[in-house]
């Protein structure tokens, strides 16, 4: 993980702007992905809601860049799983298909493309939705699958994430994160979330008071929040995996 977090007050919705790359992944049992994720419960039995952009060859089938959901009530030991692989996500947009590959992406000398992702719980029935773009609304999750996440959310993250076995060993997974670029605040080719919104009890969408980063493995996917001299916050992260620094 190379995420963005706030933590400490009750949310109930959580927004951004994600920069779309297509990273390379390595092993067709590995993914890579980047989101924005609502989030309850301790390190190892949290209850999640995510949702952002994946390429993950071991779902789809092929190395593109698609749009997923994601849900867990067991920190993903036995529940949840991507967009409609299982019950769970109510699809309500037959616009936009979960698992759809997306166009165009960003490449270093191109156009900086993203996508803009909403999740936000209905205050009347509980139920989270997914929110794609312009106000295009997904579907939602129904407050039912969940214990406290629909009661209240502890924590909002944004940022990146690979899974693999190969992870914290050598040698370590060549997966890339984001564009594959550690965080790049300058010629802008790394991943980045921008525009990041956090919804609380006034129902407000608003920057974190207070936000903080972290890294599993800072040699291999790095993380840096910019606040200074920009009006908006920004949050870079990203890198190669298997290099020089992350053997």
């Amino acid at each position: 993980m190379a995420i963005l977090f706030t933590a400490g007050y009750n949310y109930n919705g959580a927004k951004g702007d994600i920069r779309v790359w297509n990273p390379y992944v390595e092993f067709d049992d590995e993914w890579s992905l980047s989101q924005i994720a609502l989030q309850n419960g301790p390190y190892n039995d949290f209850e999640s809601v995510e949702s952002g952009w994946a390429v993950n060859p071991g779902l789809y089938g092929d190395r593109q860049t698609r749009f997923f959901v994601y849900w867990t009530v067991d920190a993903s030991k036995t529940t949840g799983c991507f967009d409609l692989t299982c019950p769970g996500f109510v699809q309500t947009n037959h616009e936009i298909a979960l698992g759809a590959a997306i166009y165009p992406i960003s490449t270093p000398d191109g156009l900086p493309y993203q996508i803009t992702i909403y999740i936000f719980k209905d205050l009347i029935t509980s139920n989270l939705w997914v929110q794609y773009g312009d106000g295009i609304n997904i579907g939602y999750w129904p407050a039912e699958l969940f214990t406290t996440l629909t009661l209240t959310v502890e924590t909002v993250q944004w940022g990146g994430e690979v899974y693999s076995s190969r992870v914290g060993v050598t040698p370590h997974t060549a997966t890339q994160m984001g564009s594959g670029e550690f965080p790049d605040y300058v010629w802008d080719v790394s991943g980045w979330v921008k525009k990041m919104r956090i919804r609380d009890n006034s129902l407000i969408l608003k920057v974190p008071e207070w936000a903080g980063t972290y890294t599993d493995e800072y040699r291999c996917y790095d993380v840096r929040y910019v606040t200074d001299y920009v009006e908006d916050p920004e949050f870079y992260y990203g890198g190669p995996g298997r290099g020089p620094l992350c053997p």
